[in-house]
């Protein structure tokens, strides 16, 4: 038998452990003051707002949503993911160039 509604996806939360550094929680945790401030009520803290940052932050990744497009249509979720150059990035040090 087919239904119109297809077999939902697997929505199991995946629980990710980061540490950050003192700066990047220093970030974070202005960001979700300012999130807070535009929008008060809810009180989202950093670990609400951080895997909306991060698909928000993928989502906007051309190469990224090109890669997973393709892997999305080969049909093996457990397949790797196609190589993807990384581009050098200035990063502010006191070398000229550095890579990450």
């Amino acid at each position: 038998m087919d239904l119109k509604l297809a077999k939902l996806p697997d929505r199991t939360p995946v629980k990710i452990a980061v540490t950050v550094s003192p700066q990047l929680g220093a970030k974070l945790r202005l960001y979700a003051e300012l999130y807070n401030a535009l929008y008060p009520g809810d009180g989202e803290s950093i670990a609400d707002l951080i895997p909306y940052m991060l698909e928000s932050f993928l989502d906007a990744d051309r190469n990224f949503a090109k890669a997973f497009k393709e892997h999305e249509s080969k049909g093996d979720a457990h397949a790797s993911l196609p190589k993807i150059t990384r581009r050098k990035r200035r990063v502010a040090s006191n070398a000229p160039h550095a890579e990450e």
